[in-house]
């Protein structure tokens, strides 16, 4: 079967199945729910959902896995896992990519997707960071009525996002709820460094006064303060059109390798930066920014960090959703305020404190541990049983070289104190007094002969 981001167009589970999977996890229907409808409202690749009212009388929505796609995954996984060790056999990508790392992400992904328990807690982590976020809403887990093959969630109502003549039709802001949605990612992202990686219309819902309701919460993303410190440099520098500082950024976070052709991939961004120079920001398209940047990165090897194409897949996505509501949507003019301050958030943000103490207890405990380990050296050094080991190559010829160095540096060194010596002679010497004379060129001579000795040694070493 295609494994592809979960949908609400794929045909039903039979509702036997369905029925018999839910009631393994929670027990009897009719113990646990007032009512529960058979036909889904949505169905997907993974799972499909029902709604249902419980014994207390709240209304909810339920998503059970599909009966043995578990098994069906693994499958699946394992033949990709065939295919792609054959292609790093057989085909010039292992040299581009790293297909099993590749794999693994995915299958990661994958099987988060299947465990609803991490989905709930991903829910609820969303709405601990969006608790003072009015234009959001986060629906309830209801956690007595979840596993890991069932979520039970809080329903919500309201007008798929992108049913255009629906919001129209009850006087929603279109340009608003744009705004909003770009408002929310971009928080997630550089803020929160959490995101939810899977932003298409199903999982969006315009609520009473245009506020925005959330579900599926299967597939998202991490970013560090490392990432998002690394992404507002390369931000600022392409703003900057500073090709060089994106390659120093691009080896700097691992993406290119240290030995890369510098001035060539330089002049490819160049050309890159020289396409998008003097247009405006809301002419600008996120999903065009990452097809002209993929042939770039197979070329020179670049090897993004895999959240960094999530999060390029979510933009594009979140873009192609705000131009559906409004044509002048523009996500770089919505992320220029968070932009700005981000820097100075993580400045401030940095636990120095931590880091000073952790300091204190490393140096303190390499102090502690210095007088045994210094005894112990001390010891075998007296013993004779201190042993150095250099891994250097061709050592021996190394030290001849250093030590003829050092020879020509002394004999240079002499040359030179002899003619200073003579310089400060010479005007000592006295007419009649033959015998001063005769040593003065005497030493000249001896001077002479040693430069010109040391010239020709130094000329026979070059030559070699």
């Amino acid at each position: 079967m295609e494994l592809s981001h979960l949908q609400d167009m794929v045909p039903p589970a039979p509702w036997e199945e369905i029925k018999a999977e839910i009631e393994e996890e929670l027990g009897a229907l009719d113990r646990v729910f007032a009512s529960f409808e058979n036909q889904p409202v949505a169905a997907a690749s993974l799972g499909q959902v029902h709604c249902a009212t419980l014994r207390s009388g709240e209304k909810v929505v339920v998503k059970a896995r599909r009966p043995g796609i578990e098994e069906v995954v693994n499958v699946d996984l394992e033949i990709l896992r065939d295919v792609t060790q054959w292609a790093a056999k057989h085909t010039p990508l292992s040299e581009v990519y790293e297909l099993p790392d590749i794999i693994e992400d995915f299958a990661y992904t994958l099987r988060n997707e299947m465990d609803y328990l991490s989905e709930g807690r991903n829910a609820d982590r969303f709405r601990r960071n969006f608790a003072n976020e009015t234009a959001l809403y986060i629906p309830r887990v209801y956690w007595d009525y979840t596993t890991e093959k069932v979520l039970t969630l809080e329903r919500i109502h309201g007008i798929k996002i992108n049913d255009i003549k629906a919001l129209d039709a009850v006087g929603i802001d279109r340009h608003l709820v744009a705004l909003n949605s770009a408002r929310i990612i971009i928080k997630e992202v550089l803020e929160d460094g959490f995101f939810h990686a899977d932003p298409h219309p199903g999982n969006f819902f315009i609520m009473e006064d245009g506020v925005i309701g959330a579900m599926d919460f299967g597939m998202v993303g991490y970013l560090t303060p490392w990432d998002r410190e690394h992404l507002i440099r390369l931000y600022i520098a392409a703003v900057q059109l500073d090709p060089r500082e994106i390659v120093s950024e691009l080896v700097q976070v691992g993406a290119a390798p240290s030995h890369i052709n510098r001035a060539n991939l330089e002049r490819e961004i160049q050309k890159l930066l020289a396409k998008y120079y003097g247009r405006p920001l809301k002419e600008i398209r996120a999903r065009q920014v990452v097809n002209d940047v993929t042939p770039i990165a197979f070329q020179y090897h670049l090897r993004l960090p895999s959240q960094w194409w999530l999060l390029g897949k979510t933009l594009a996505m979140l873009e192609g959703l705000g131009l559906q509501l409004d044509p002048d949507f523009d996500l770089f003019a919505v992320s220029q305020p968070y932009i700005r301050k981000l820097p100075w958030q993580m400045l401030f943000a940095h636990d120095w404190g931590r880091e000073l103490v952790q300091s204190a207890f490393t140096w303190g405990e390499l102090w502690a541990k210095f007088p045994q380990r210094s005894s112990r050296l001390l010891e075998q050094l007296e013993k004779g049983e201190l042993q150095l080991v250099l891994n250097v190559k061709n050592l021996k010829d190394g030290l001849s070289h250093l030590d003829r160095v050092a020879n020509r540096l002394a004999v240079s060194v002499l040359v030179a104190a002899f003619i200073v010596s003579l310089a400060m002679l010479t005007p000592a010497y006295a007419p009649g007094q033959i015998w001063s004379f005769r040593l003065s060129v005497a030493a000249f001579v001896a001077v002479a002969a040693l430069g010109l000795w040391l010239l020709l040694s130094i000329l026979r070493s070059s030559r070699r």
